[in-house]
């Protein structure tokens, strides 16, 4: 089998440097000391009163998971915002697109070799995330599926800075606006169907007052949907059918009102996970069109005579 030149080059350097071993030491260092930190409260519980409270390991397990998923989502984005601008900066770029190397197995090789990182560290982590097997309420198929999540959530993140790094020549910049994009993504889908559920309950408000009768209840209309591409709201109805009400739409109907009954809510989770999925690919496709170079200069020309009208100086009078 012929392995991706890119692919290959990222994942050696990347195995012989130090950075790696320190990332997954710290990744689960802070795992392992926030779920003992967890296991020691509930014990000193369990000395104070004599009652073993089984949740209690549940929720050891929620929150490892819970902080599991936020470094896992932080940390792609800074792995694939600097890809493409990375070699711009070190003008390697071009370089390699006068190879005979395709600018699509530079992107898909830049982007495997982050995906390997966060498979690794997740991986790493198994022995901490395993210790609620010893008091039970989670399978392996439990854990598996917050894998999957976990894979999808990398894939989805990914995309998003291999796209800001193919459109934005700077490090920094592409950086900036790839936690942009995902604080916009994840807490603005949240603020949008927040809003609408406390105008549409205003307003049912007002027009009950008025005809002093009950009407229908409140919600977010089709702005809930927006939450399907909200990783978080993904983690969450996980999470919450392993280790909780077994239902996102009772979770969903506590913060934003009435939830339809439709194939889209009782396969919430598996819906948002294709749905993320395919715009990964979007935006991956998207990053190769843009690396590529007749698309690029195509570009460049665009900017160019965008700029031309205002650079141009004013004729005289």
């Amino acid at each position: 089998m012929k392995w991706n030149p890119v692919f290959r080059r990222e994942l050696t350097v990347s195995s012989r440097s130090i950075r790696m071993a320190a990332v997954i030491f710290v990744f689960n260092s802070v795992l392992a000391v926030v779920a003992l930190f967890n296991m020691y409260s509930m014990m000193e519980q369990v000395r104070a009163t004599a009652e073993i409270q089984y949740s209690r390991f549940l929720d050891l397990y929620t929150f490892v998971s819970a902080v599991e998923f936020i470094m896992l989502m932080f940390i792609m984005p800074a792995l694939t915002a600097s890809c493409i601008s990375g070699e711009r900066e070190r003008q390697t770029l071009e370089l390699m697109l006068t190879t005979t190397m395709e600018p699509r197995q530079m992107v898909l090789g830049k982007l495997a070799s982050s995906l390997t990182m966060m498979l690794v560290l997740a991986v790493s982590a198994l022995p901490v995330l395993s210790l609620v097997f010893v008091y039970g309420g989670i399978t392996v198929m439990d854990v598996a599926l917050l894998f999957v999540c976990y894979g999808v959530v990398a894939v989805f993140t990914g995309g998003i800075g291999m796209f800001c790094s193919s459109f934005i020549r700077r490090s920094t910049i592409a950086t900036v606006s790839t936690y942009a994009f995902l604080v916009l993504l994840v807490a603005g889908t949240y603020a949008v169907s927040l809003f609408a559920y406390r105008m549409d309950l205003n307003e049912l408000n007002s027009y009950a007052l008025a005809l002093n009768a009950s009407v229908r209840e409140a919600g977010s209309g089709g702005f809930l949907y927006l939450l399907l591409l909200n990783p978080a709201v993904t983690f969450y109805g996980i999470i919450n059918g392993q280790a909780g009400s077994g239902s996102i739409r009772s979770g969903l109907s506590q913060i934003f009102g009435a939830v339809p009954e439709n194939w889209i809510t009782d396969h919430w989770v598996f819906v948002s996970l294709a749905l993320q999925l395919l715009c990964a690919a979007v935006f991956i496709a998207a990053s190769i069109w843009l690396v590529t170079p007749i698309h690029r200069g195509r570009m460049r020309r665009f900017q160019e005579a965008v700029r031309e009208p205002a650079c141009r100086p004013a004729k005289a009078q």
